[in-house]
């Protein structure tokens, strides 16, 4: 087992990545303060896993929400859900609510922890490569609205995360690749070095190679531990993790939630970021066209779905968080390794890249 922390004054906590740490109940009873729990998790993940996590939780109070599998049900309505069993329970303010599953379940689980009783204890516990290298950690939480995804949530931060590796062996090949999706727009907006290694070690990864996978959360997960420690509540630097997502994003509202993964979504949204990058004179050619291949290779799409088309992207995309006093604001590169916050892009060069990726062309005719 590695470990490393999220600095975070005293709401500080561990990351545990490695195999087989279900099994070890000491690990996850060491950060329950109470007597009672709520395992959150999903059709999908609950079949798997939920039983050996309940040996873990032997002796307590316990019950086990299971919601449907799907970033469609991420909503207000599935939230409630939780809130019923939680007052049905008599579940108290010193209960912990544990989240079992990926990514739409991690930030649902944390969402409601942070509103029950204005505040209750909260684990990340994902099964997904895309929630052990990015959703877990730093304490986003939320929901979507129709009209945008996330738009409703909280910062809420958990008492630790475990990551167990070996919950990938059952991972459909789908979800690897979109969770590699996150682990690449690591290397790109903060550390070449990693990208270079992300480059060289790509298919040990697809192949689920368990060293490999451990190097590459434990990396991704200390470049965003230490982005989080810099800036929690996204005041500027944070928002360099949504390289991608501004595209992504708009991708995922404008198909309708869940037609696309996440990370699908946001491997085009990185190659149109590499793009528009070039566009204003900061990635040379070469450059946004190893961003495409390496997205290529990892399975990922790399355009936009024929299904959507450029106008109601553009429109979609205005509903994003970022924008501030009718700015948008897009995450960029300046050069592979180095991200920047950019406002006021011109128009222009935004429709010229959606329009690159548009047209028809071989290169972008990969989807899920």
């Amino acid at each position: 087992m590695k470990s490393l922390n999220v600095e975070l004054g005293e709401r500080s906590y561990p990351i545990y990545i490695g195999a087989d740490l279900l099994a070890n109940p000491g690990l996850l009873r060491r950060h329950i303060p109470g007597n009672s729990a709520v395992v959150v998790t999903n059709t999908t993940v609950g079949p798997l896993y939920r039983h050996t996590l309940n040996t873990a939780l032997d002796g307590l109070k316990t019950e086990t929400v299971i919601l449907p599998d799907g970033e469609q049900y991420k909503n207000m309505a599935v939230l409630n859900q939780i809130f019923d069993a939680l007052v049905e329970g008599r579940f108290d303010r010193n209960t912990t609510l544990i989240a079992l599953g990926g990514g739409v379940i991690g930030d649902i689980t944390g969402f409601a922890a942070a509103c029950y009783q204005r505040g209750v204890h909260f684990i990340q516990v994902p099964t997904t490569l895309l929630a052990q290298v990015d959703s877990s950690v730093g304490g986003k939480t939320g929901v979507n609205h129709p009209g945008a995804k996330n738009m409703i949530g909280a910062f809420y931060q958990p008492r630790c995360v475990l990551a167990d590796t070996s919950t990938l062996s059952t991972l459909p090949d789908r979800e690897l690749s979109a969770g590699l999706a996150e682990v690449i727009k690591y290397g790109l907006l903060w550390d070449r070095e990693f990208l270079d290694w992300i480059d060289a070690h790509l298919n040990a990864l697809l192949n689920r190679d368990n060293a490999a996978l451990t190097e590459a959360i434990l990396r991704s997960c200390a470049i965003k531990a230490e982005i989080v420690r810099q800036d929690e509540r996204e005041g500027g630097l944070r928002a360099l993790l949504n390289l991608g997502h501004t595209f992504g994003h708009a991708i995922e509202a404008g198909l309708g939630y869940g037609q696309w993964l996440h990370g699908e979504a946001v491997g085009a949204g990185m190659c149109m970021a590499a793009d528009l990058s070039h566009r204003l004179g900061w990635l040379s050619q070469s450059d946004r066209d190893r961003v495409i291949d390496l997205i290529a290779r990892a399975r990922l799409p790399i355009g936009l779905p024929p299904t959507l088309d450029g106008r109601t992207l553009r429109q979609r995309m205005s509903a994003d968080k970022k924008v501030i006093n009718g700015t948008l604001r897009l995450v960029l590169m300046r050069e592979l390794g180095s991200a920047v916050l950019v406002d006021n892009v011109p128009e222009e060069l935004i429709n010229e890249t959606i329009q690159f990726y548009t047209e028809v062309h071989p290169r972008h005719e990969q989807q899920p």
